[in-house]
């Protein structure tokens, strides 16, 4: 996650997704802020143009649509501006940033693995926890923390430890490696316990994966995705 996304139409369903799964829970959010390879793109958040659209996207959601638009209008995008706006309840943030561009190359494995077990006692009693690396998954024999990059990904074996003994949603952005279906059934069969993913397709597409979902998340899932129709897909296991 980095600051400058915020109030971006990937925010949008991201929080969108978290407030209909998440009332009434303890949430938690491991936000994997990070700095690194900040691209001038337009489309790495500057995707922030719906707002100027409210028929077509406001009523999804509007108490997040319009706190959404005043952090964009108001020049306050950060992480911080999202706890202080509410919009997620009395959810729990881990915030510290994973950049490692000042720890020494040599320590850098000892120090992610450090800033994990930090991310992990600040969420201990969340019953719901949000993963939000900036490129999300990564198999674990391709994942070196002595690399900076890295910051922008999860390694599989963070995501099993952060949905132990609960639920989780990962957030993962789909690279060119393969299809979108193909990386969804990948990453469903390498996550214990995932057996939803939704597709978000509206201007840049991503997924989040729900990891040990119970009968009530599972029905929630199902109300979002009809409500936010046509602009995400719901998978199960069976679809792909």
């Amino acid at each position: 996650m980095q600051d400058r996304y915020v109030g971006d139409i990937g925010d949008y369903a991201k929080y969108g997704l978290l407030r209909a799964v998440g009332a009434g829970r303890r949430l938690g959010v491991a936000w994997y802020l990070c700095s690194y390879g900040i691209s001038k793109s337009p489309g790495h958040g500057g995707l922030t143009t719906y707002l100027e659209e409210p028929r077509r996207w406001r009523h999804l959601d509007a108490e997040l649509f319009d706190a959404l638009r005043s952090l964009v209008d108001e020049g306050r995008r950060s992480v911080g501006e999202i706890r202080n706006t509410g919009i997620l309840g009395n959810a729990v943030f881990a915030d510290e940033p994973v950049d490692v561009d000042a720890i020494r190359v040599r320590d850098r494995k000892r120090w992610r693995e450090e800033w994990f077990e930090r991310v992990m006692d600040r969420l201990y009693e969340c019953d719901l926890v949000f993963a939000d690396p900036d490129n999300g998954l990564c198999r674990d024999d391709r994942f070196s923390p002595g690399k900076a990059e890295n910051a922008k990904r999860i390694p599989l074996a963070e995501a099993e430890r952060l949905a132990e003994g609960r639920t989780a949603v990962v957030y993962h952005h789909f690279n060119r490696s393969s299809s979108h279906r193909e990386q969804l059934r990948e990453w469903m069969d390498r996550l214990p316990g995932c057996t939803a993913a939704y597709r978000w397709r509206a201007r840049m597409p991503r997924a989040f994966f729900v990891v040990n979902s119970d009968a009530d998340t599972d029905r929630r899932l199902e109300r979002f995705t009809s409500s936010w129709e046509p602009h995400g897909t719901l998978f199960r296991r069976d679809d792909l």
